[in-house]
This record gives C-alpha cells, sequence and structure tokens, in this order.
C-alpha cells in the first residue's frame, strides 16, 4: 500500500476536520482550530500530517515542533497545557477488513516518523494516544517505548437512574446533600475563565505550578465550535462555588479541567460530576471520560463513578544523549 504524507497549510482546516468527523477515533483535541491555539500556546511549530492513498484522506496526525538551542523535539500533544489525548487517527471505510485497516495504520505511521525524521531529525518523540486508538503496535515496530497509561471512563448509555444507583454511598450521599443548596449552570468564556483561575489559585496555595491560564482557556473557547468547550459553575448562594470545563464532541464528553477541592460545606464536585453525566447522556453521547487514573489520590475520588478502567498509551523516542530529558518529560509532562 502506497501512502503520500504532506502537512497541511492552516486554509485547509476544513478538509482536515471532514476527515476527523469520518473516524470514530477522534477526539476534540484533535481539531483544527484547537491545534492551532495548542501551538500558540506552547509556542510549538504545528505540522497537522495527513496521508493520502491516491487522492482520499486515509490518515491524521497532528505534531508539534519544539527547538530550543540545537535540541529539536516533537510532541502529539504538545507538553505542559493538560492536553489529555492526540496522537494520529485513522480514516477508514465502512466494511473495511480489519487487515486492511492494521496494514493502513501501519504504512500511515511508518510515513509519518519518515516524514518528521527528513524534515526534522528530532532527538526526542512523545506521543500519548487517546482511548480511541485501538493499536499502537506500529509505534512499537518504529522502535518507541510504550508505557501503559489509564484513564476512568463512564459508560453514559446506561439508564442514568441505574448508574446513580452504582456510585459508592459516599458519593450518592454528597449529591443528595448538594442537590438542593446548590445550582449548577452551564456558562460562557468568562465562567471558564473563572474556573481555571480557581484551580490555579488552588494549585497556587499547595505551591505546585499549573500551566494552564485563563487566556488559553478563553482562546480555545473562541475557537472551537459552540459546544465543544462547556463550562459548568456551580453557585451556593449565587457565589461562585466550583466548577468544570468539559470538552466534547458528539461521541464523547471529557472531564477536562476544574473540580477542585473547594472550601464550602457541600460536595460540589460530586454533584458536578453527576450533572454533567446527565447532561451528557441527553444529549445522546456514549461516554464519559474523567480523564486520568494515573494518580493514586484522584484514581480513589474517580472510581466512585462507577467507570470502567481504561488504557490508552505513552510512547516516545529520544537518542541517548537525551534520556534525562525523556525521563524528566515523564515526570512533570
Amino acid at each position: 500500500m502506497s501512502i503520500e504524507v504532506e502537512a497541511l497549510s492552516s486554509s485547509d482546516r476544513d478538509a482536515w476536520n471532514e476527515a476527523l468527523g469520518r473516524t470514530p477515533e477522534r477526539t476534540p483535541f484533535h481539531r483544527f482550530e484547537a491545534l492551532e491555539v495548542f501551538a500558540e500556546y506552547s509556542n510549538a511549530s504545528l505540522y497537522p500530517l495527513v496521508g493520502y492513498k491516491g487522492e482520499q484522506i486515509v490518515g491524521l496526525f497532528p505534531l508539534f515542533v519544539i527547538r530550543k538551542g540545537p535540541i529539536t523535539t516533537a510532541f502529539s500533544p504538545p507538553p505542559s497545557l493538560k492536553v489529555s489525548y492526540m496522537g494520529p487517527v485513522i480514516v477508514s471505510q465502512p466494511g473495511m477488513k480489519t487487515n486492511s485497516v492494521e496494514r493502513r495504520r501501519r504504512r500511515f505511521v511508518e510515513e509519518s516518523i519518515e516524514w518528521l525524521d527528513e524534515t526534522h531529525d528530532p532527538h526526542y518523540v512523545h506521543v500519548r494516544t487517546s482511548i480511541t486508538a485501538p493499536d499502537t503496535r506500529p509505534f512499537d515496530w518504529e522502535l518507541f517505548e510504550e508505557t501503559p497509561r489509564f484513564t476512568y471512563v463512564v459508560d453514559l448509555e446506561t439508564d442514568p437512574d441505574a448508574l446513580f444507583d452504582r456510585f459508592s454511598g459516599d458519593a450518592r450521599s454528597n449529591i443528595r446533600d448538594a442537590q438542593d443548596a446548590c445550582s449548577i449552570t452551564e456558562g460562557d468564556v468568562t465562567a471558564a475563565q473563572s474556573i481555571i483561575t480557581q484551580v490555579r489559585n488552588r494549585h497556587a496555595e499547595q505551591d505546585i505550578s499549573f500551566p494552564v491560564t485563563a487566556d488559553f482557556v478563553a482562546d480555545l473557547y473562541e475557537a472551537l465550535p459552540e459546544g465543544y468547550v462547556r463550562p459548568y459553575v456551580c453557585s451556593v448562594d449565587g457565589t461562585f462555588a466550583g466548577g468544570s470545563i468539559v470538552l466534547e464532541d458528539d461521541r464523547r464528553a471529557y472531564g477536562w479541567q476544574g473540580t477542585v477541592k473547594t472550601d464550602v460545606e457541600y460536595d460540589v464536585n460530586d454533584l458536578l460530576h453527576w450533572h454533567v453525566i446527565r447532561e451528557a447522556a441527553g444529549r445522546g453521547l456514549a461516554s464519559y471520560d474523567l480523564v486520568g487514573a494515573n494518580n493514586p489520590r484522584l484514581s480513589r475520588y474517580k472510581s466512585k463513578f462507577a467507570p470502567t478502567l481504561t488504557q490508552y498509551h505513552s510512547l516516545e523516542r529520544s537518542s541517548k544523549a537525551i534520556g534525562t530529558m525523556a525521563r524528566l518529560y515523564r515526570r512533570f509532562g
């Protein structure tokens, strides 16, 4: 199979998004408008690679190249923006046989890595796939080191009442206690900025850096189509108490940012998750990704909502001289 790879320009965003809409492996993070915002705030050069078989688009692979002095690195997604997933997606035809899809995936990844090596020769490459990527073997065959990562995903095709009954006892109790006292609404860009400001302040109190800024979130909100960024705000007695920024497309919702510990007497975060679950299910979405199950404390909390543990992958390749950089990225990236 012959696949040609080239990098699209910003004028081709419609072609990219149209092809993205035809693959079940897509995420909101792959939208071209989002990629442009990510590139700006990561100080990276965006290369939206497209694979062609003839004139037919068969794959999309956004890459972000960062140069610092003599060191060139490549990422998908870019570092330091809390972007959950990215990597390549394959555009397959309905009814394609498994071996045809696998062959297409392998050739597209091979050609993309060859393009990257020939044009940039990076010292370090890091790719983090999404839960929608079913096969990372092509990266293994390209000598990438693979590390399994985990997240929790709530099945929204389950009846909400039956799902609620499967929550932990304390989650159910917290939600019932908070429902009468707390009001949750979907806000606008100002709400998104308020949520991120609260998250940044909470991290600052613990002397922990947090790279996501209110300006970044505002630009992402404005760039993406309506409904892709949903800021949910919880108020108590008319006062902002907490919030959650959810990214979604027509398939699933992602609990991207927010839901930090608050000082109010009610557990607004449990109520926020329950509200997002009901809202997303009502729009016909299939699942709610709680985004991350790799931290013991956060995993204990997220497991309360009857999720399924789901795997994604971190893929790395580096020169020997950049081994220390790779280890630091795994720790802090």
